[in-house]
């Protein structure tokens, strides 16, 4: 028989235990790894990005991961954000292939970019740069962007470039440079930036459209000679080389990847990450480490950041539409 005495232990250690189990779960949530999906392998310019900043939001964040999930354009790493819980410990780095490129290029993408997503914060955005192998710019006779250009008029077909792949930022980038200036070249697509690199090095092809971070090495070594960059201003981290735009008016291309987490995490969630990445960003130390390497940082409110994604994927739209591209 349970009497009053032994229904009150009863109902106090049912408290304690109860008690005890809220504590671990907390203290398990308080001690919970943040995880940041970097959608393409370990090295390049956007995998640093990640490890630079998982080391300065450490004060505020605690112990940050990243996470190489690379494959399909960036399709793999994005689906795996989409999918995660929306606690705010699984973070991925949206960039311009994922959510401004691959929507138009693939027929079925594994999440949505509009609605799988909850913006952060833009993190970079890294100047794109016409870059001549050097022995061939000599061979040639091209020292700047109009001489390419009357080259390739007067030589059809005789000019080729590298990319990243069919459908990369610098295969689409090659592509608005054709239709702009009304020049045809062949087109070589390669598995990766990084085999693009070494095939213009080694003389495979003429010229690539690269992003300012990888190439900048290069042209400081007289490898490559730098045509033109790609935003709308001269960049100051060359600030010799002229703006594509200075001979093909409106010509604008950049490179911008920032920071997203599942769709359904909380608002408050989502500000008190917007805050530490932002205050990392903002810090004179991480900004001078990606000065170095040719990135500027770009730090954006959540709703901000959104709207350029928007606004992104609209201008590419429109671009893989005039020129016809698919890849499935």
């Amino acid at each position: 028989m349970i009497t009053r005495r032994h229904f009150a232990a009863l109902a106090c250690s049912t408290l304690l235990a109860c008690s005890t189990l809220l504590a671990s779960a907390a203290l398990a949530q308080a001690d919970k790894t943040v995880r940041i999906v970097v959608p393409f392998g370990a090295g390049g310019p956007i995998d640093q990005t990640a490890r630079i900043l998982a080391e300065a939001v450490r004060p505020t964040l605690g112990t940050v991961i990243v996470d190489n999930r690379p494959g399909a354009g960036g399709n793999i790493g994005m689906s795996a954000v989409a999918k995660a819980a929306p606690d705010g410990f699984t973070l991925g780095i949206a960039t311009t292939a994922s959510h401004g490129i691959n929507p138009w290029l693939f027929s079925k993408l594994p999440y949505d970019p509009t609605k799988d997503f909850a913006p952060i914060t833009q993190m970079l955005r890294v100047p794109n740069v016409l870059v001549m192998n050097a022995e061939a710019a000599q061979r040639l006779n091209i020292r700047s962007l109009p001489e390419l250009i009357a080259y390739a008029k007067a030589n059809p077909g005789r000019l080729n470039y590298g990319s990243g792949g069919n459908g990369s930022a610098g295969h689409l980038a090659g592509e608005l440079l054709k239709s702009q200036a009304g020049i045809f070249a062949v087109h070589i697509p390669y598995n990766g930036g990084a085999p693009a690199q070494l095939g213009l090095l080694s003389g495979q092809v003429d010229f690539n459209i690269d992003n300012l971070a990888t190439a900048a090495a290069n042209i400081r070594a007289g490898k490559l000679r730098a045509l033109a960059v790609t935003t709308a201003q001269r960049s100051s981290v060359l600030p010799e080389v002229p703006a594509l735009a200075e001979t093909l008016p409106g010509f604008e291309i950049d490179t911008w990847w920032g920071l997203v987490a599942p769709a359904g995490t909380p608002a408050d969630t989502v500000a008190r990450l917007n805050t530490a990445f932002v205050g990392a960003l903002n810090s004179a130390d991480v900004k001078a480490k990606f000065a170095g390497a040719g990135s500027e940082v770009q730090p954006r409110g959540a709703a901000e950041f959104a709207a350029h994604v928007k606004g992104e994927a609209e201008r590419w739209s429109a671009l893989i539409a005039r020129r016809g591209i698919k890849l499935d």
